[in-house]
């Protein structure tokens, strides 16, 4: 497995990829702890202890998705830290009230386009098109999910982006 930690705003996000089964893996604390905003470690760790019990209670199958894989911690030496999938983690983020949550759900989604994309070896506009619809479905599912436990749009007037202007074309004449 390679280790390749990513950043998500200030923090960053360890994860691992599994060469064998094409798929990335990644610390729940990591991603809790961007999602709450929270800057120590421990709080995090804390979180999702009480989350993970909370699920656990549920009968969620969340928590039982998740591995128990060793990933460089912060004092330089290989720790066992609880890791979820692209997918797993779609779903963990719904138990989790939080601002950040669609931001999660989009670098997750384009994750997941890149690695349909690179597991289809698409190289052309078709196999692209192709990996970027499915990729997006997961995001689509994962939204509508967290949408209907919550009650609430995930965008909103208040937290939608406005569009960007399109440049003016270049006249000949210029």
């Amino acid at each position: 497995m390679k280790s390749n930690p990513t950043l998500f705003e200030d923090y960053k996000i360890r994860r691992l990829y599994d060469e064998a089964t094409e798929t990335w893996y990644f610390s729940v604390v990591d991603v809790i702890q961007a999602l709450i905003q929270q800057p120590d470690f421990q709080a995090a760790r804390n979180y999702w202890k009480v989350l993970k019990n909370r699920l656990n209670k549920e009968g969620s199958e969340t928590v039982t998705n998740c591995n128990r894989l060793k990933m460089l911690a912060e004092d330089g030496k290989l720790r066992l830290t609880d890791a979820a999938t692209a997918e797993t983690l779609l779903r963990l983020i719904q138990s989790i009230p939080s601002p950040k949550a669609e931001l999660i759900f989009t670098a997750l989604a384009e994750l997941s386009t890149r690695q349909i994309a690179e597991t289809m070896e698409a190289v052309g506009m078709s196999e692209n098109e192709v990996a970027s619809r499915e990729g997006g479905g997961i995001a689509k599912k994962a939204r509508i999910a967290l949408e209907t436990k919550t009650g609430q749009k995930v965008v909103s007037a208040d937290n939608f982006l406005e569009r960007r202007k399109v440049p003016e074309k270049l006249s000949q004449d210029d």
